[in-house]
């Protein structure tokens, strides 16, 4: 039997494919790796795997920036071998969703390749270009993501082109009926092929203004946002005409008609706006996306007051549609270097992946999370990442979240036979995957454990959710579905707390979750530092 809602409540386990395992010796994961390794994700208890970008690409920005949407990158492997992992997951009961990046593709595209040669081509409106100021200077104020302005030079047109991120990206324009009819057939190519879900990239960044008006600029007390820091020019200013236009909205309906005709299948949506939650609640819903997900809870502020304040502005806003939560990814640093302060204990570890799967929504949870594998400290000579070069030393970049999955205790981790692409720090060695199988007590068994228990709780995977009064370090809510109310608590402090349990409430302890957990001791919960307490409330 189809359970066309498998995503709702679902635990998405995201595969970064350069750094999962290496099978030919050329120090970067390929697609064969995830396949020698789909029995270690499946032992994890999770739903679906997410693979970030295997497409072929100059890899400029790491198979982000895509020259070939229907072909994977020789790099990662073949068709065949993708077909393969689609097969084998499949039998392991692993949905499976890809990443799509819509929005901007390579340099190296044949589409741009044709467009940038003249204005009169047949590709020639495919993305975004615009003649100079008269003074020669760029068309307008906007800037790039990944710093300096947002428009390269093409001396073949004598026009600009834009470029949200790297200047090696050039944006589509989606204002071109046939740019949107491409991509949606490129899309429909990897849904006839079976997979069971889309991870949409940047997918607020599809439309521009076409009047190509400046933003305004952002004072310098407002300058924060996700994924950039106010260092860079990006914060200097709102993003209200570059990306997160109206004409979006259109074409997320036209997606989600092309979904439908797939009814197993689902999209995810990475939203980075001016006002991300918001922007989710508009993308998100029954003739829209089936879930989005954004850098709220990707943030440094880890208190209890700033997650409940997210979690609480979404869940007013969405008043139809399904989030989907992350505390980590590819992008920032790792959650237990982020939020731990300098404690990257086993109990944070499994504390984190506990709250992350106790929120209303899906979850996407990031390779090496159920490791507790803190952020690794690249140094400037082995960096890869462009972002990272550019803003260094102010901004490490992002390959200190990307070095590879450390599979046991040698010196290149069980990742490869070769020179891995980027080094393998000692701490992460000692936390493999090899020796925490072994240990009952590991973060990893304690993963295991947990998302094995909560498959049980309804609740917890598609129930509503109501924060209680409690003061900081302690995050309380109630999720609650038909015939099931569980009370899941947290201590987010490195020291042990007391907190009084709400007046009149009923409680059945459960402790099958396995991890460290509170004790009642009449209307008090002591928990216990990076503890949690989960019960069942009965009325």
């Amino acid at each position: 039997m189809t359970n066309n809602n498998w995503w709702r409540g679902a635990v998405i386990y995201q595969i970064y494919p350069r750094s999962f395992l290496d099978t030919n010796g050329d120090g970067v994961g390929d697609l064969p790796g995830i396949v020698d390794r789909l029995d270690y994700v499946a032992s994890l208890g999770v739903d679906a795997i997410w693979i970030s970008p295997f497409f072929k690409s100059p890899m400029a920005d790491f198979g982000y920036d895509i020259a070939d949407y229907r072909d994977v990158d020789p790099l990662f492997g073949t068709l065949e071998d993708f077909d393969r992992l689609l097969g084998k997951a499949h039998s392991l009961g692993i949905k499976v969703m890809i990443d799509q990046v819509l929005s901007h593709c390579s340099v190296e595209h044949a589409w741009f390749k044709e467009s940038r040669e003249s204005r009169d081509n047949p590709k020639a409106d495919w993305y975004v270009w615009a003649d100079p100021k008269e003074d020669g200077t760029a068309p307008n104020n906007w800037m790039s993501l990944f710093g300096g302005v947002a428009w390269r030079w093409e001396p073949r047109r004598e026009q600009y082109y834009l470029h949200n991120f790297l200047a090696l990206q050039p944006d589509l324009n989606f204002h071109n009926p046939d740019v949107r009819q491409a991509t949606l057939d490129n899309v429909k190519f990897w849904l006839d092929k079976g997979v069971d879900g889309l991870r949409l990239d940047a997918i607020n960044f599809c439309f521009h203004d076409r009047q190509l008006r400046d933003n305004p600029p952002k004072p310098k007390e407002k300058r924060v946002g996700r994924g950039f820091s106010p260092d860079n020019p990006y914060a200097f200013q709102y993003h209200y005409y570059n990306n997160t236009q109206p004409e979006n909205v259109g074409f997320l309906e036209d997606l989600r008609r092309l979904m439908d005709q797939y009814p197993d299948a689902a999209a995810l949506g990475e939203i980075s706006s001016e006002d991300s939650l918001a922007t989710t609640a508009e993308y998100v819903g029954d003739r829209r996306l089936h879930m989005g997900y954004s850098f709220e809870l990707l943030t440094d502020d880890f208190s209890a007051a700033y997650i409940r304040g997210t979690v609480e502005r979404l869940e007013t806003a969405m008043t139809e549609g399904w989030p989907c939560w992350a505390v980590s990814n590819h992008d920032v640093q790792r959650a237990v270097t982020r939020w731990g302060h300098g404690d990257s204990s086993p109990a944070l570890a499994a504390q984190l992946v506990a709250l992350v799967c106790s929120l209303r929504g899906s979850v996407c949870l990031y390779q090496g999370e159920e490791l507790g594998l803190p952020e690794a400290d690249v140094p400037f000579e082995a960096m890869q990442d462009p972002y990272g070069k550019a803003f260094w030393p102010n901004f490490k970049g992002r390959d200190g979240c990307r070095t590879p999955m450390p599979w046991n205790g040698t010196d290149k981790a069980g990742f490869s036979d070769g020179q891995p692409w980027l080094p393998i720090p000692l701490t992460h060695q000692t936390i493999n995957v090899a020796d925490q199988e072994a240990d009952p007590q590991s973060v990893l068994n304690q993963v295991r454990a947990f998302l094995r228990w909560r498959k049980s709780q309804p609740a917890l995977q598609h129930g509503s959710i109501r924060f209680l009064d409690a003061p900081e370090p302690v995050l309380a809510f109630m999720r609650q579905t038909q015939g099931q109310r569980v009370l899941a608590v947290f201590n987010l402090s490195p020291s042990a707390v007391d907190w009084t349990l709400p007046d009149g409430m009923s409680l059945t302890a459960i402790a099958e979750h396995g991890l460290l957990s509170g004790q009642v001791n009449g209307e008090r919960l002591h928990l216990p530092a990076r503890g949690l307490f989960y019960a069942a409330a009965n009325d």
